[in-house]
């Protein structure tokens, strides 16, 4: 079978795999679309963080497919039938596990990271991981039901956001892009703001997706805010930057008595004056993955018609040249590669 494979840091080729078999309680998945998303480029540039990641590697951890075969003891999926993974396994028995906080596991193991992953066209998966994709739900698009899931944990589970709220959204990446979805699906007023490489591709794209957006390098975010928010400040922002400075300029650009959530995970350490904050009241808090139910609200979104998938997602990448999808996504020419591995 054709598999992505990591050999090296910026280094990926297509190479023959042999065929899984599903053990005893797993099933196999046919793969039909895998994502691409952040972390999977620090991996790619073997950034610090990941250079634990064994080479060779089989990338990706989100991804869409159908059953093709199961464990003697499996009952829970049939052959044929729509699935996705949650591919952050938690470990089932450290304190947070058992204190209900999964997705912050001691000992939590990634797919396409600890283990091979879904940039191929066939993987196996406990049962224990897998959701049923709902019929309305194409698997092109339930493809980024994993990236989907950590957007609707920050905005419904970790932010106080309501509709008519105003709400900035730092940073267009995927993460970026898909909680500004979701809050705007609440029906909070969302402002997206990114740099000058955003311009061509990622804030067309918010923007045909009817939520406004800033350039914070060609206009004045403060001007903008102010006329926004109504010279008070936002009610919650969101700092999906991933930068160090992103909290920054989110404490400067909130309320008194208002909200930040960190989604992005700050590149560098953070030197950040916290006098104001303290004085305005300011609610700081962060966002990390997503549980059971963030993936069923993720589901049940894409169901509804609230998620401008076709929109988001960039079926253009061949999966027989992946290097092209991973350059352009960290250039960001593009947002939500997605490679297609069956029809």
């Amino acid at each position: 079978m054709k598999a992505i494979v990591q050999t090296g840091a910026e280094e990926v080729e297509v190479q023959e795999r042999e065929k899984p078999t599903p053990g005893p309680d797993e099933v196999l998945v046919a793969v039909h679309s895998a994502g691409l998303c952040g972390s999977d480029a620090h991996a790619y540039k073997y950034d610090g963080g990941y250079e634990w990641i064994p080479i060779p590697r089989i990338m990706g951890h989100e991804y869409s497919g159908r059953v093709a075969d199961v464990g003697e003891n499996v009952d829970q999926f049939d052959v044929g039938e729509k699935v996705i993974e949650e591919p952050i396994h938690d470990c089932g028995t450290c304190f947070q596990c058992k204190n209900g906080q999964g997705n912050v596991c001691q000992n939590f193991s990634i797919t396409g990271m600890h283990k091979d992953g879904a940039y191929t066209e066939y993987v196996t998966v406990e049962t224990q991981h897998l959701h049923a994709v709902p019929d309305a739900v194409p698997l092109n698009h339930a493809a980024i039901t994993e990236p989907t899931s950590i957007a609707t944990r920050a905005v419904l589970d970790q932010s106080a956001t309501t509709p008519g709220d105003n709400v900035l959204v730092e940073g267009p990446g995927p993460i970026g892009v898909l909680v500004a979805a979701v809050a705007d699906s609440l029906g909070a007023n969302v402002l997206v703001s990114g740099l000058e490489q955003d311009a061509k591709y990622r804030l067309p794209l918010l923007e045909n997706l009817g939520i406004e957006t800033i350039n914070a390098q060609s206009a004045d975010l403060e001007e903008c805010a102010e006329e926004y928010a109504d010279g008070i400040g936002f009610d919650v922002v969101f700092d999906a930057t991933g930068h160090h400075t992103g909290l920054g300029t989110a404490l400067d650009h909130v309320r008194k008595g208002g909200q930040v959530v960190v989604v992005g995970i700050p590149n560098a350490a953070s030197e950040v004056t916290f006098t104001a904050a303290v004085r305005g009241e300011l609610e700081v808090n962060t966002s990390y993955g997503s549980t059971w139910t963030n993936f069923e609200q993720a589901l049940r979104l894409m169901e509804r018609g609230e998620i401008a998938v076709d929109e988001i997602v960039d079926t253009s990448y061949s999966a027989d040249e992946p290097a092209a999808a991973f350059e352009a996504f960290l250039e960001s020419e593009t947002c939500k590669p997605v490679f297609q591995f069956s029809d």
